[in-house]
């Protein structure tokens, strides 16, 4: 359930930097540069997650796959909402 709510956590950072991209931008392209400037940010925020659970009792080999899902869905979706946005 913890894994769930971080990635939700993401696209809603994602959502995030969406908007802020739309306010400085006024245009798509500023929302598609706001995405790729979401995947190094959420990256940082996923490897935190990744520390917190390590000293949590958790060895980095079990963190490891965790921090991968959570770090790939929503820079999946940053990534798919920049090429579509980009393209246009």
């Amino acid at each position: 359930m913890h894994v769930a709510m971080v990635m939700g956590t993401g696209v809603l950072l994602l959502c995030v930097f969406a908007m802020f991209g739309w306010l400085w931008g006024a245009s798509m392209a500023g929302v598609a540069f706001a995405a790729k400037c979401f995947v190094p940010a959420w990256l940082v925020v996923a490897s935190v997650n990744m520390w917190v659970g390590t000293t949590h009792g958790y060895t980095v080999r079990q963190e490891a796959p965790i921090l991968v899902l959570v770090f790939a869905v929503p820079a999946a979706v940053a990534a798919l909402l920049a090429w579509r946005l980009s393209r246009g």
